[in-house]
């Protein structure tokens, strides 16, 4: 291709190499464009969640899929002799756990976890930490949620089968459904009412640490690093004609 003077031959291995780059550049860009877009769909989903109604555990059968986000309050009983502590947590810089307590919905079969917050390990792994006492075990308030995430799922849900309060590596509903007598729903409430609960409190970066706005920076920065390897590519396979000489 010529033009004013300039003429424009890529050759074969360069040019395959750019596409391949380009190509990786744009689909990072629109992964990010998508998860904005997911993020911001989830926390349209959670400000409608929070407008509506409080739901009675005791009075509602609720699951994670038809409830995420909502508001819920129980009466009941917390079963402190059951009690998990969910492993690798940090919170302000420090490692420990994640406790996760049963409570016994009042003239049901059935039991929610609640995630009482954090409680960073003291005096190492081979002693799990003493929880504080809830003072009051008849009344639970919180959002539903599927419970704080986690990585990879490797190997056992505990290395401390058969002792309580148990750790646990990761979130596995169905694992800690069996190790209790009673059914635990589908679901994390994740309290919010509990005063004299002396456990530090986690706040709402549990689920969104950015918003929507923080892809879209990204996206904008793989999408420019897509437009300067095509204008390397352009100006490294574009070269000056030569002049011919008049005679």
């Amino acid at each position: 291709m010529q033009i004013a003077g300039f003429r424009f031959a890529p050759s074969l291995i360069p040019t395959v190499v750019y596409f391949v780059l380009l190509g990786f550049l744009l689909t990072l860009g629109f992964w990010q464009l998508d998860r904005a877009d997911q993020k911001r769909a989830d926390l349209a989903a959670r400000a409608a969640a929070t407008k509506a109604p409080v739901l009675s555990l005791n009075e509602t059968s609720v699951s994670l899929a038809g409830a995420e986000y909502r508001r819920a309050r129980a009466t009941g009983e917390y079963d402190t002799e059951k009690q998990f502590l969910l492993d690798n947590r940090v919170e302000d810089g420090q490692v420990g756990y994640q406790v996760l307590t049963p409570f016994r919905l009042q003239g049901s079969t059935q039991a929610v976890l609640v995630d009482r917050g954090f409680v960073p390990i003291v005096d190492g792994r081979d002693s799990l930490p003493a929880l504080p006492v809830i003072e009051n075990k008849s009344e639970a308030t919180g959002r539903i949620s599927g419970g704080p995430s986690v990585g990879m799922r490797l190997g056992e849900p505990t290395d401390t089968p058969g002792q309580w309060p148990r750790r646990v590596q990761y979130m596995d509903f169905a694992y800690m459904d069996s190790a209790v007598d009673y059914t635990l729903a589908d679901f994390v409430l994740v309290e919010g009412s509990l005063a004299n609960d002396t456990l530090a409190r986690r706040s709402t970066r549990d689920a969104w640490r950015f918003g929507p706005e923080r892809h879209e920076g990204y996206a904008f920065q793989w999408f420019a690093l897509a437009t300067a390897l095509t204008l390397i590519w352009i100006v490294v396979n574009t070269k000056r004609q030569a002049r011919r000489r008049k005679r």
